[in-house]
Parts: C-alpha cells; structure tokens; sequence
C-alpha cells in the first residue's frame, strides 16, 4: 500500500467524520459513505453539520481528498482500507444494537472487489464483534461473487477514543492508538496509515497547534477482543471515576468538606491524576451510559460480576435528584419557581444533547410545574425545537437568564 492510502468510511457521524476530514488531511484520499442523503448533500457543501471546534476548517483544509457518498460502489472497491465508523445505540435488552453494523458489513462485503481489503471496525462494539462481522462480510462477499472470500480481506479493530469538543486534538495528539489485529500484516497496514500521528510527522494544522513538548505516540497492538473490551473498559473506569467523586462530594457537604479542595488534594496523586474528579450534576452524552450498560451486560452474559459498573449508573441517576433535593431544600415547592440553567448540552463545547443531565433536570422541573428558562451558546443553533417542545424557554443571551429567573 502506497504512504497515501485509498480509504472508505462507513458511517458520517461524529466519529466517521471527525476520522475521514483527519485523515485526507494527512494526505490520503478518503471517501465517506452515509445512507442519508440530506446530510451527504451538506456535507458535498462543506456543512459539518454538528459543531465540534475546528472540524469545518479541517474539512476545507482536506480538499478535494475528502469525498462524500451514499453509494458503496463509489468508495469500497478500491479502498485499501475500510473504517466501520456506523451508530451502536443502546438497545432494550441492555446491549449494544448492532443492526447498523450488520447492514454496513453486508454492503461492504458485496462491494469488495477481490483485491486485499482491510476492514477496520471504528464503531463501539460487544467483544466478538470482530469474528461476527467477518463471518457477515464473507456472507456477503460470497453471495454476490459466487466465491469464497479467500484471503481478500481482515477485519481488524480501531477503537476511537474521541471527547466530543476537543476531537480534533485527541486525533492528533491522542493519549495512544489502539489497534486490534489477527496478522502481523494487518498491523503494519495500520501502523503505516497512522504513522504521521504516532512519529507526529504532520504539519500541524494553523487552527490545532501541537501542544508544547508533545512527543511520539504510543501504539497498543492486541488481539481484536482485547482491543473491543479496551474502548468498552476505559469509559467505563471513567464512568465510575466521576461517580466516585460526585458520591464523595455528598459526604464533603454534609460533613463540612469542599469537595474542590478534596478532588484536588487526592489528585495531584499520580496513581490516581486530576482529570474526571470535578463534582457536578453526573455524567452524560453518547457513550457513557451506553457503554457501561453493555459492559454490565456482556458480564451477566458471563456470569462475570460487574457490580461496581452498575453501582456506578445508579449513582449517577441518584445525582440528578439530588438536584431537584437540593432546590426543594432551598425552594421549598417547584411549582411556579422561574429556574435558570446555563448550558443544556452534556458538557462544554459540543451541541450534543444526547443522555445530557442537564436537559435531563430541566425536563424534570418543568415535570413539577417548574418554569425552566436556559441558555446554551451552542446547543440552542442544532436543537431549539426540541428544547422548546421540553417546555423550556429558550434565553438568546445569559443575561436574560438572570433576569428572569428567582
């Protein structure tokens, strides 16, 4: 495979684009698949379409490397390499929903050529998804050909470990890059794909400059299981990272405690670090509460006991009434009191509303008769409807928050 690579991703949402505008920017030529055609349409037309800082730039800095398509025969056949960067939602079951994955997987596989093809799996899934999505590609691939898929294709494992607002920065200069594998082959394919990251060889973008005394980043080469239970395994110790403080900050209130003071004086241990121990209203967004309930039930799945992931969920539901606890202590009735919120999406810099706890506790004040009046710089632009159809009056500056609010 040539230093620039052929590569087709499946899938343009968060994590799909945020991949596909990094790496034609690192000089490959990529073209990314999404069965929506309103958003294909946009995206031909340089709209991101979600906010994320610095991602419409890269994308207009990537040129014309960075195609956009609702058609598989556009990009898989002559991909080298093939990202599956498709939604895994939650399903009712507790486990992750794979009916994205099973339909991308199929469509792949009928559109591969017969040439070597690296299929890289980038979406959040079960461990063992890397043998299922092999034995549906070679499905697939047989069906359409009427051959066997001998030796025309690997499937292999990327997980992403992207925070929505800094995306760009953890594509760049990530913590490490985690590649799931079977064959040596495999990984130097990969190896080589992101070998200006992990040398940091590239031109840093005007708008994304490299931290001072960035170094190389490190490479973690494993098995495909042990790459699919990383992903799963690192939100969730984050997960009950921030559960642990939030529980904590509890007892530092009523014992007379700043928990700041606590998160800081227990953090600048090393073995334990200051990031994820600020105490707020509980976590949220996309993955959190989806990853943690699949790995709590992959592990009843193996009668394994992940009880410290699930008292970690339940801690985190217990936050958002302590909320609503806390203002009836101070309000004594909900009903008819103007409540203010600054902010509505799951965390800074992103206009995602996904599990947000914040949207969460307004939902629940309007519930008491509350009336709810937020500000969100950003969210307010992707979701006015649905903040409104919430019964939440929308603020057009923080200021009016304030004022109408007690």
């Amino acid at each position: 495979m040539n230093p620039s690579a052929n590569i087709a991703i499946i899938g343009a949402g968060y994590v799909g684009l945020t991949t596909a505008a990094a790496l034609a920017y690192l000089g490959n030529r990529v073209t990314c698949v999404d069965i929506d055609e309103e958003k294909v349409r946009k995206l031909q037309q340089g709209d991101p379409l979600i906010y994320e800082p610095g991602l419409q730039d890269l994308m207009r800095e990537a040129g014309d490397r960075l195609r956009f398509t609702t058609s598989y025969s556009d990009a898989v056949p002559e991909a080298d390499i093939v990202f599956i960067a498709v939604g895994t939602p939650l399903g009712d079951d507790g486990y992750a929903n794979l009916e994205y994955l099973h339909q991308a997987a199929t469509s792949v596989g009928r559109h591969l050529n017969g040439k070597f093809t690296l299929i890289v799996n980038k979406s959040t899934v079960p461990i063992g998804c890397g043998n299922w999505v092999d034995s549906i590609v070679r499905e697939s691939y047989a069906e359409t050909h009427g051959e066997r898929a001998n030796g025309c294709f690997a499937v292999a494992s990327n997980p992403e470990f992207l925070k929505e607002g800094t995306a760009l920065d953890d594509t760049f200069y990530p913590d490490r890059i985690v590649i799931g594998v079977e064959r040596e082959r495999d990984a130097e394919i990969l190896a080589r794909l992101y070998r200006p990251i992990l040398d940091q060889e590239f031109e840093a973008p005007a708008f994304l400059p490299r931290p001072a005394q960035f170094g190389s980043v490190p490479l973690v080469t494993t098995g495909i299981a042990s790459a699919e239970l990383i992903k799963y395994t690192a939100n969730a110790f984050l997960a009950v990272k921030i559960s642990f403080i939030n529980q904590v900050g509890t007892l530092a209130e009523k014992v007379g405690a700043d928990v700041t003071e606590l998160a800081r004086g227990i953090g600048l241990d090393r073995r334990i670090g200051g990031r994820f121990l600020q105490a707020g209203i509980g976590w949220g967004g996309s993955c959190f509460g989806k990853d943690t309930a699949a790995l709590a039930a992959t592990g009843r799945e193996y009668a394994c006991d992940l009880s410290i992931v699930d008292a970690a969920r339940e801690a985190n539901c217990r936050q958002l009434e302590r909320v609503i606890e806390k203002l009836l202590d101070r309000l004594k009735i909900l009903k008819g009191r103007r409540i203010g919120l600054l902010g509505l999406s799951f965390k800074p810099d992103t206009d995602d509303m996904r599990d947000s706890p914040a949207f969460a506790i307004a939902r629940r004040l309007t519930g008491r008769g509350a009336k709810v009046i937020a500000y969100d710089p950003v969210a307010i632009c992707r979701s006015r409807r649905q903040i409104e159809q919430a019964g939440i009056k929308v603020a057009e500056t923080p200021e009016d928050v304030f004022v109408e609010s007690d």
